[in-house]
This record gives C-alpha cells, structure tokens and sequence, in this order.
C-alpha cells in the first residue's frame, strides 16, 4: 500500500492561551481560523493559520493544567519562514525580547514563545 499524506496541523498545549494567540500574532502574523471549546469548559483548542499555506498551528488549552509543560531539550522545533526583510524582522524580534538562540554562521534563528516553544525563523526562499 502507497500512502499519500499532507501536513494539516501541529500541536502544542500553552498556559494561557489569549497571551499566545496574541504572541503568534504580533511576532509572525498568524491569525485564528478556527476554534473549538468543550462543552464543560475543560479544554479550548484553538488553529491558527499564516493565510498563504494549509498548514496549521494547533493551541490547545487545558483547565486542570497546573504550571508550566517540560519541553526537554527544545529539540523539537516549528520553521517559518518570512517574507519581509529578514535583517528587520530579526531586529522586531529582538525588539520583543523573544529571540533566544542566533546562528549567523548559518543565518538562522530561533524565537521562543510564552511557553518557551522555540521557532526557527529563516528568510524566504527566492
């Protein structure tokens, strides 16, 4: 059997989500798609999308969750990449306070989001 997949979406859990949907907004434009909240209040996810691709991120939110996610090594990373100029967008981040490893030699990187999710952020490919 030959199986023909597509990314849809990925997932991370987050503390507070109204802090992370608006972290994800002002630093790399995503925007909310859809939402989905349990009926007894114990969970709200939440998709946000770059408006160019399929691909979404997923924000789940849990109730009961109490304090921070262990995130181990932050081996596991998103890559976005961005359109704008990336030496300006490199410096907006810096302005936020919210890039948290560079790499010139490779001309590369990393954000951390409230939850101290890292992000590779990489210019547009031409």
């Amino acid at each position: 059997m030959q199986v023909t997949a597509r990314f849809d979406h990925f997932n991370i859990n987050v503390t507070n989500l109204d802090k992370s949907i608006k972290f994800y907004k002002e630093a790399l434009g995503l925007e909310e798609v859809r939402r989905k909240e349990a009926s007894d209040g114990s969970f709200t996810l939440v998709y946000l999308g770059d408006q160019k691709t399929g691909f979404l991120l997923e924000l789940t939110w849990l109730r009961d969750k109490e304090g921070g996610y262990e995130l181990g090594d932050n081996e596991s990373h998103l890559c976005l990449r961005v359109a704008e100029d990336y030496a300006a967008v490199r410096a907006f981040h810096k302005e936020m306070g919210c890039v948290c490893y560079e790499n010139e030699k490779m001309g590369l990187y990393f954000i951390h989001d409230p939850d101290d999710y890292w992000i590779e952020i990489l210019p547009e490919k031409k």
